[in-house]
């Protein structure tokens, strides 16, 4: 599906180089590359590491999660990458989805791997959607990447466009905790990001969550959370 220029906000946003952190510049130049062109792998392969690292496939997470809802859905991924989120849920039947990515080579690599689906270059913080355009906003392997004085702000971003859903699958911890990230500082965090949407909003409740241990890694948990908007 294609989202035309009626369905972003109509006043211009501007992100002053104050506001944009030294992480993101990393994501969006030469770091961001690197790890796009390292991670590329079919469905089938993913699904392979996940029944590798969790005892259970993407694929079985995401018909456990999300697999009753309307497949005519408007769905947003906030750090897309090359779409392979996008396209499980392509193959789930789902039709209306759309992502925003930092990287454009990511962008630019994700008309490979994606068909109708479109990959807009945009940072996490500032999303050129409306408010409440999107049923269902997801993120996978995002908010760990977010330090913790621009989580909040990644966040509301996230909580301002989705109408009735924010979905993510993120590392898990009691609270925010730096990881060494392939040798670097201050490149990834984990936390409880599920109870930091509550906290955060409070129209927000908790659905359903489940931590996935690593099987090969006791330290390390991943958690994959759904929230929902209570109606007023």
């Amino acid at each position: 599906m294609v989202f035309g220029n009626e369905n972003l906000i109509t006043m211009n946003k501007f992100i002053f180089m104050d506001d944009i952190v030294p992480q993101e510049k990393k994501w969006k130049g030469k770091f961001g590359k690197e790890y796009t062109l390292r991670n590329l792998k079919t469905l089938k392969e993913i699904d392979k590491l996940y029944l590798e690292n969790f005892g259970i496939t993407r694929t079985k997470l995401n018909r456990e999660f999300i697999g009753n809802l309307n497949r005519s859905i408007k769905i947003l991924e906030v750090g897309a990458n090359v779409g392979i989120q996008l396209a499980f849920l392509q193959k789930m039947g789902f039709k209306n989805l759309c992502g925003i990515e930092i990287n454009r080579k990511a962008i630019e690599l994700s008309k490979s791997f994606t068909k109708n689906i479109e990959i807009i270059q945009g940072m996490a913080q500032d999303n050129p959607f409306k408010d409440n355009y999107f049923d269902l906003v997801f993120t996978s392997g995002l908010l760990i990447h977010i330090p913790s004085s621009k989580i909040e702000k990644v966040m509301a971003e996230i909580h301002r466009v989705a109408k009735k859903y924010i979905w993510g699958f993120e590392y898990s911890a009691d609270k925010y905790t730096m990881v060494l990230y392939r040798g670097k500082k201050n490149m990834l965090w984990k936390t409880n990001f599920p109870q930091l949407y509550l906290n955060f909003f409070r129209d927000l409740k908790l659905v359903k969550e489940k931590k996935c241990k690593y099987l090969l890694n006791n330290e390390n948990i991943n958690s994959m959370f759904l929230l929902g908007k209570i109606k007023k």
